[in-house]
């Protein structure tokens, strides 16, 4: 859009300069860094210019909406923009959960056909029993048992707090 200084404006609108000064000092109107002030700006403080001719480089200004139609434009693209990438980061993170969900298996059930629960194998020992002559079927019998013998499991250490693990003498 068009900048023009404060002497050109003045010269526009046909004002002084000290009340451009004044709506500035206000913040009323605003200057670029270029201590220039935009058309649409000064269209928005004091309306349409009275006088075209006076401005050195031909202005084009169609109606006092024209500055607020190319804003929302402006920001009608801007929102595309970013609909646009949040939908982009929704597949994206879409099909990082298809991916994740691919690489974790469902753990499978166990198997409910017997509900007793089964006790892990413990060593057995061969116990050879006194055999009787007579009975020469119970000696088969007592040779296939075996006697099972508990594993040896050492007691857990009694849990200590914090403070006794200084002060009292371990054991």
């Amino acid at each position: 859009m068009k900048t023009l200084t404060v002497l050109e404006l003045s010269k526009l609108y046909n004002i002084n300069r000290q009340t451009i000064y004044n709506n500035i000092k206000k913040g009323i109107l605003s200057k670029n860094s270029e201590n220039k002030i935009d058309l649409a700006e000064a269209i928005r403080v004091f309306g349409e210019p009275i006088k075209k001719q006076d401005v050195k480089e031909s202005v084009k200004v169609d109606s006092p909406n024209s500055a607020e139609v190319l804003l929302l434009r402006q920001q009608i693209d801007m929102l595309k923009n970013q609909l646009d990438d949040a939908k982009d980061r929704e597949s994206f993170y879409q099909n990082q959960i298809e991916t994740m969900q691919r690489l974790l298996e469902a753990p499978k059930p166990p198997k409910m056909e017997d509900p007793t629960p089964v006790a892990p194998p413990q060593e057995t020992i061969e116990v050879p029993l006194p055999v009787k002559p007579n009975e020469v079927e119970s000696d088969i019998q007592t040779q296939n048992k075996r006697i099972p013998v508990p594993e040896h499991v050492e007691p857990e250490p009694k849990k200590r707090g914090f403070l006794s693990r200084f002060f009292l003498p371990y054991g």
